[in-house]
């Protein structure tokens, strides 16, 4: 008899919460229940790793050679952290890769989370079907940016840090200070609009999706939007990260 073939897992390392999930890549969907464990609170490389483990553990299916992804918020090349804006500084040049692989007994693939969710839109959510170069934007506590053109991603695009009339650009228009300056949708527009005027400005894309927690309200702050460019929330939400690291970690799990 032939083994059943286990579904990828995808792993999203957020600020509250650490969530995983195996994922159908014929639909996008999760095969099974999401499980979610808070990030501990001196969230260091290791002490996620842990965590990390305990979720791979929950799921059954799971074996020794199913592809596991695992998103981080910072730029991740050749599986090594390579900034830490808003997570521990334990991570700033931390081969995650290696020590995930060491603690979990297994090869895993690191990614950028805006990377995983941004091509999880292209793939099954707000972008789907959609030819040339979409740019994803995650609205949070900073503000994460995927660019993917033709349906390939091209990583760590950093874009949320921009300098714009001498600021961060994050520093002016992320979520997490909109809700620190109690800035109201209107305001809050207006900082929004002159960062994505600067983004098609630079990089003329065919479409805008915005993610991030704040999508759910995208009718408060979209439409107040003057720009050339077609913008629409994500589909997925929450679970773009998991959909996004489970895709990437199945198409590099052959090139190992």
């Amino acid at each position: 008899m032939t083994a059943k073939k286990s579904h990828p897992l995808g792993i999203d390392v957020g600020g509250s919460g650490i969530k995983g999930a195996p994922v159908d890549l014929t639909t996008g969907d999760f095969a099974a229940e999401r499980v979610r464990i808070p990030t501990p609170e001196k969230s260091t490389p290791e002490a996620v790793a842990d965590v990390i483990a305990s979720i791979i553990a929950s799921f059954d299916e799971v074996g020794p050679d199913t592809p596991v992804g695992i998103t981080v918020p910072g730029v991740v090349t050749h599986g090594v952290v390579r900034s830490a804006a808003n997570i521990d500084k334990a991570w700033l040049d931390c081969d995650a890769e290696a020590l995930f692989a060491e603690r979990l007994g297994r090869p895993v693939h690191v990614v950028n989370d805006a990377d995983a969710a941004g091509l999880a839109e292209v793939r099954y959510g707000a972008a789907k079907g959609k030819d040339g170069f979409v740019i994803l934007t995650t609205l949070g506590t900073g503000i994460g940016v995927a660019l993917v053109h033709d349906g390939r991603l091209i990583p760590n695009a950093e874009l949320g840090h921009l300098e714009i009339d001498g600021h961060d650009a994050e520093t002016r228009a992320s979520r997490g200070v909109a809700e620190a300056k109690d800035l109201s949708w209107q305001e809050w527009a207006e900082r929004l609009q002159r960062y994505y005027r600067h983004l098609e400005d630079l990089l003329w894309p065919d479409l805008f999706v915005v993610g991030g927690g704040v999508s759910k309200k995208a009718d408060k702050f979209l439409p107040l939007l003057d720009i050339r460019t077609p913008i629409v929330p994500a589909a997925l939400r929450n679970s773009a990260g998991i959909v996004g690291a489970a895709v990437l970690a199945s198409e590099a799990a052959p090139r190992r």
